[in-house]
């Protein structure tokens, strides 16, 4: 077969994957004391600055190597919790986060101000208007982030700090399941691995082109790698002044019907003091709209970390 499907952990759907129980690793309190250790001796204000010894941190380390085994090879994806403010303070917990990020891949430019701890929050812009989705309140549609740049971040981490009133809820689904699905349906794969422009959302030099060709799907080894963001793909188009092709606008309906699936995907509420860690190479994810409360204190806010492994 000229695509050809991919077995094993990653291809699960929403029967199929481990329950949510076996998704959440609580950290131990040997673990804890060790992030209260580099807390206390890392100044906030230059956090990324600090980079960890994983040798000092060895219970850490422990708990941390099977999720990294399990974020590449197994179900893409897993929850941590431990970093609640009544330990860390909220300074604190972002610190934490910022060295277990570590032991899991290196940090990662998330734009082109070289911001690696991003604040993910509704700051009144609009996607239409250029904004990205992070920092709106609107639905973010599955995708997979930096589809646009050159280079992939392998792995996305989110630290909740705070809720919103409603909504806001984390999706997530495998693409590698995804891509089963249309093979199995019939779809043009051929299309699908073809190219696609995409938007990049002012993330360029002054010199570079405002949109980038990407293979939705590629094959690095043995392992699928999906690009995908719908509308940053109708936008780069348009900018590019590139209409798509008749074969280009049913294959992303296809891709679109199968990422609507509820049997295909699983979701959550993360909790302040949690983090999620997805492998961002084939698992796509989605966070739905969100009411958010009056003060700015208490808005929805998490902090997201991009890691190359």
């Amino acid at each position: 077969m000229k695509y050809e499907q991919v077995g094993g952990a990653r291809a699960w759907s929403a029967e199929s994957v481990d329950g949510p129980k076996r998704w959440l690793t609580k950290l131990t309190d040997a673990a804890l004391v060790e992030l209260e250790v580099f807390v206390a001796a890392t100044d906030p204000d230059g956090v990324t600055d600090s980079r960890i010894d994983a040798a000092a941190m060895p219970n850490c380390a422990q708990q941390v190597t099977p999720l990294r085994e399990q974020i590449e090879a197994g179900r893409g994806f897993v929850l941590i919790e431990g970093l609640g403010e009544a330990r860390f303070s909220r300074a604190g917990a972002v610190t934490a986060y910022w060295a277990l990020g570590q032991l899991l891949g290196a940090p990662f430019a998330q734009n082109v101000e070289g911001t690696l701890l991003y604040d993910v929050r509704d700051t009144g812009q609009s996607v239409t208007g250029g904004a990205r989705f992070s920092v709106t309140n609107a639905e973010s549609t599955f995708h997979t982030d930096n589809a646009f740049n050159p280079a992939l971040p392998d792995v996305i981490g989110l630290l909740c700090q705070r809720t919103s009133k409603s909504g806001g809820r984390s999706q997530l689904i495998s693409g590698c399941t995804v891509h089963n699905e249309l093979c199995r349906q019939g779809a043009d794969m051929e299309t699908l691995y073809g190219e696609f422009l995409f938007d990049r959302r002012s993330q360029h030099g002054p010199d570079e082109s405002p949109f980038a060709p990407h293979h939705l799907f590629a094959r690095d080894g043995d392992e699928l790698i999906m690009r995908y963001m719908a509308y940053y793909i109708e936008v780069g188009h348009e900018k590019a002044q590139t209409p798509l092709t008749e074969a280009q606008s049913v294959a992303l309906a296809a891709v679109e019907s199968q990422l609507q699936r509820q049997d295909l995907m699983v979701e959550f509420d993360l909790l302040p003091g949690q983090m999620l860690f997805t492998n961002n190479r084939w698992i796509l994810h989605n966070r739905t709209a969100f009411d958010d409360h009056p003060t700015m204190e208490d808005r929805r806010h998490y902090v997201r970390l991009w890691l190359s492994r």
